[in-house]
């Protein structure tokens, strides 16, 4: 098999999925690097243009969604083909948003390995994508935000389950819960984090130019 000329660009924060996406990748004789959040990635790329990205959503500093419409917005990126992997933003909605992007795979987690490889080997062999003109910053800020809102109802809602679950369990059974319920309290400081920014940038859109 031909080997891509730069490398496969794998971002994730979750420590475990990112070693498990680079060894199965180096298992394939794929040359990877990766990033453990959208502006480390932007890093690495300014660095070397990978062949591919590979790339979570969910994730702090800079998530996928953001990063991806940063490589779109800029000539010297545009074409760079993206794999988006997710086990939370995964609605038609979110999936059609991520296509707006110009994200030429979404697949859902858990991977299915077999899968994903033959994903991986699709976009490296199929040559230039064809992509979406990218969105204006308008119409990606605005998007995104009915994603993130979307999630923090999702979010408040599985948070609030949980929340009464515990109520009712033996307390031998308490601790798996209550750290699913702590993961589920940083996402959603993380989703909200994200959220008051766009609301930020939108606001500044409706203000008249000083």
């Amino acid at each position: 098999m031909n080997m891509p000329e730069g490398p496969i660009l794998v971002v994730e924060d979750v420590p475990n999925i990112l070693e498990l996406l680079e060894v199965t990748l180096r298992f394939k004789g794929y040359t990877v690097t990766t990033a453990r959040n959208g502006e480390e990635a932007l890093k690495k790329i300014a660095e070397q243009r990978p062949a591919l990205i590979i790339t979570d959503i969910l994730m702090p500093k800079l998530d996928g969604f953001a990063m991806v419409q940063r490589l779109r917005t800029d000539p010297a990126t545009y074409s760079i083909p993206v794999m988006f992997l997710s086990a939370t933003y995964v609605t038609p909605e979110d999936k059609s948003f991520a296509l707006s992007l110009g994200a030429a795979r979404f697949v859902e987690k858990p991977i299915d390995t077999e899968e994903f490889l033959l994903t991986v080997a699709e976009l490296l062999t199929q040559g230039p994508p064809t992509l979406p003109e990218p969105l204006n910053k308008l119409e990606f800020y605005r998007g995104y935000r009915e994603r993130l809102e979307n999630k923090l109802r999702h979010k408040n809602s599985q948070i609030s389950r949980t929340e009464r679950l515990l109520q009712t369990l033996p307390e031998s059974q308490r601790n798996a819960f209550e750290a699913l319920l702590a993961d589920s309290v940083q996402d959603r400081a993380e989703i909200q984090a994200e959220l008051n920014e766009v609301y930020a940038i939108l606001d500044s859109f409706s203000k008249p130019d000083n």
